[in-house]
């Protein structure tokens, strides 16, 4: 970035906080938010149904690229469990013959309490930790976060001010549950919408405190809401994944056999 558009940036920042003087933490908090709302799609994003995006996805394990596949990955949400640590939504990663071929090889569906491996072979119930880490990571997405736990009894939201990320002016905001489970989140001051968002998680392993960030880019509109097609996720510093969407569908009217398991499939070992 030039030196002018440098400064423009930091002075953007500048104004931004002399102007939250008159604004205090929690309201400038819930302002931020209702502005990222808006520039998600508003009633078009929180009334979403179902969303299918498809692309390239790759893994990394030391920043080395470990796997490469064609994916769809399916999302439905669902009528929110009276109990808020539940979920209310439902997810079936498709793994596809190639970008060419919509043939499905084999697939992991995320039920409400378990993860299953889909293939011609059966059907297999992935390791037991799965499904919880799984489950932490959608309740800290900050697109969830928005359209299904903004009224979530305990939920706090407080503004930690302005900053230049990535040569771009961001709010960021610390969004913390009844859990006293926080996820802070990095709005981009122009468009609104969110950049990145970072919590943490206990390393089951190294009894550690693991970073997880994801990066958010490339929005498009989709049927009146603005979604990212080009999401990274990083550990503690290490990119492990990442979605490139060639395509993004909202509101197709998923068919419910999609977050089924197949009746009379033969049940497999579970995996270690």
């Amino acid at each position: 970035m030039c030196l002018t558009h440098r400064l423009s940036a930091i002075g953007a920042v500048i104004l931004f906080a002399v102007s939250a003087h008159a604004e205090g933490s929690e309201a400038r908090a819930k302002r931020i938010i209702d502005e990222a709302i808006t520039a998600l799609g508003g009633d078009a994003f929180l009334n979403m149904t179902d969303r299918a995006e498809s692309g390239r996805v790759y893994a990394f394990y030391r920043e080395k690229l470990t796997g490469l596949a064609s994916a769809t990955i399916y999302t439905e949400y669902v009528t929110p469990p009276s109990d808020p640590h539940e979920l209310a939504v439902r997810e079936r990663d498709s793994f596809l013959k190639s970008n060419t071929n919509s043939k499905e090889v084999y697939a992991d569906l995320f039920t409400d309490k378990e993860v299953w491996d889909i293939s011609y072979r059966g059907i297999r119930p992935l390791a037991a930790d799965r499904f919880p880490r799984y489950k932490d990571s959608v309740r800290h997405n900050v697109f969830y976060i928005l359209r299904e736990r903004l009224h979530e009894p305990g939920m706090i939201f407080e503004s930690r001010g302005s900053d230049v990320v990535d040569n771009r002016p961001v709010e960021i905001v610390d969004i913390t549950d009844a859990d006293d489970s926080t996820t802070t989140v990095y709005f981009d001051q122009t468009t609104k919408l969110p950049m990145r968002q970072i919590f943490y998680r206990r390393n089951e392993v190294t009894h550690d405190r693991d970073e997880e960030v994801t990066i958010f880019a490339k929005y498009r509109d989709v049927n009146g809401v603005l979604w990212p097609f080009d999401i990274q996720r990083m550990r503690n510093g290490e990119i492990i994944f990442q979605i490139y969407s060639d395509s993004v569908k909202i509101n197709s009217n998923l068919p419910q056999t999609l977050f089924e398991l197949p009746a009379n499939a033969p049940k497999l070992k579970e995996q270690d």
